[in-house]
């Protein structure tokens, strides 16, 4: 039986698998473009509410966390977000800033997900679609893959199989598995933009279900001032996830409740008003229920004017740096991506190639590259793909 031979085998069909597909593809390389699920870009449909926030045009090496900082720096500044922007609207995809550089199609991710697919049509891509993987192995110079009970060679394979987070749409840790077994190194997986729990006397504040607010969340020396949910398991919402990401077991998140007030609001406040109580204070600038608990917690009860202007600022102060420490988080089923993953010491930062193994290639969130909130991980699966697109085309 004659093996169907390919120039490259990309296991994948997510993000960074279709732009890698297309960039081989249109410059003359025979792909061929493997996933498990019956359709391409799947992943892609459900971001972003469904309107898929498809890069940032804050894009920058240092959003980015690595065991390798610098890691990222080639392949984004290869193929930037004006670049990917350039693709959508060639296609006459509309599009708008939601916040913070985030952009997202005015109407439909089904729109990039199309995009995509006519790229890899463009450039003649085969696809093998809810095909499971089975063995693969590598010798003369090939990769053999079991696809479906098939086998399919080429001297270039792709890792694009993401990571372990969302296993409900199928994510698994294949891609650590594979590398692997090929002999490269992964760095512990972990969830990332994750809900986190609270236990024990902090679980009170799961009765706060439903309310948010802008904060600033940190941890250690990293920060973000955006909107703080609380759950029915703990703390959400857009400065959660992100923190989430730098937060190890053990650790404290601190937030600030109002940091768009000046130190020594609340000695001000008490002066101005002496017979306000601390939520009374509180309720002009927070969400009723949440200012209730806070100052039910920090003990003031009665007048300010009844206290000394010391008590006082350090209440404010707990206000701006109160801590909590969970006890976990929401784990991969909850997590948006992955962090951790392929060791970047172990792939060349312009091809995404392995060092040890010529041919073989891993890309996008399987690699231990992870973007903050908003865009940022699509971008890197773009850059990451695009590099080893053109590698594999000897571009």
């Amino acid at each position: 039986m004659t093996i169907p031979t390919y120039d490259t085998i990309i296991l994948g069909a997510g993000a960074a698998g279709l732009m890698c597909a297309a960039i081989a593809g249109q410059r003359g390389a025979r792909v061929l473009l493997v996933d498990h699920a019956d359709a391409v870009g799947k992943k892609i449909l459900i971001s972003g509410g469904g309107r898929c926030n498809f890069t940032n045009l804050h894009t920058a090496p240092d959003r980015y966390l690595s065991a390798n900082p610098h890691f990222a720096k080639s392949a984004l500044g290869r193929y930037t977000a004006q670049d990917f922007i350039a693709l959508v609207e060639a296609y006459g995809i509309a599009w708008h800033e939601k916040t913070l550089g985030q952009l997202f199609c005015d109407g439909s991710a089904k729109q990039i997900v199309a995009m995509l697919q006519a790229e890899c049509d463009k450039g003649g891509v085969t696809l093998a679609l809810g095909a499971p993987v089975g063995a693969v192995d590598h010798g003369d110079g090939l990769f053999r893959v079991e696809i479906g009970g098939r086998i399919a060679a080429a001297p270039a394979l792709v890792i694009a199989t993401g990571g372990p987070s969302i296993p409900q749409m199928g994510a698994t840790g294949f891609a650590y598995d594979l590398a692997r077994r090929f002999g490269l190194k992964v760095v512990e997986p972990r969830p990332a933009l994750v809900p986190l729990t609270l236990g024990g006397d902090e679980t009170l504040f799961r009765s706060l279900s439903g309310v948010a607010t802008e904060v600033v969340a940190k941890t250690g020396k990293t920060g973000f001032r955006e909107a703080a949910l609380f759950t029915h398991k703990g703390l959400s919402g857009p400065a959660i996830l992100q923190i989430s990401s730098y937060w190890r077991h053990g650790e404290t998140v601190g937030i600030d409740f109002l940091p768009a007030l000046a130190s020594g609001w609340l000695v001000a406040a008490k002066h101005a008003r002496p017979r306000a109580t601390l939520g009374g204070a509180l309720d002009n600038h927070l969400p009723a229920r949440l200012a209730v608990t806070l100052a039910d917690r920090l003990g003031l009860e009665g007048e300010l004017g009844g206290f000394t202007d010391k008590r006082v600022s350090e209440a404010e102060r707990q206000l701006a740096d109160w801590r909590f420490s969970p006890n976990g988080t929401e784990g991969f089923a909850k997590a948006e991506v992955t962090a951790g993953g392929i060791s970047t010491a172990e792939l060349s930062s312009k091809t995404m190639e392995a060092r040890k193994m010529p041919g073989l290639y891993a890309i996008g969130e399987a690699v231990d590259v992870t973007g903050w909130l908003g865009g940022y991980n699509f971008q890197w699966a773009w850059a990451s793909g695009y590099a080893a697109g053109l590698a594999i085309a000897g571009a």
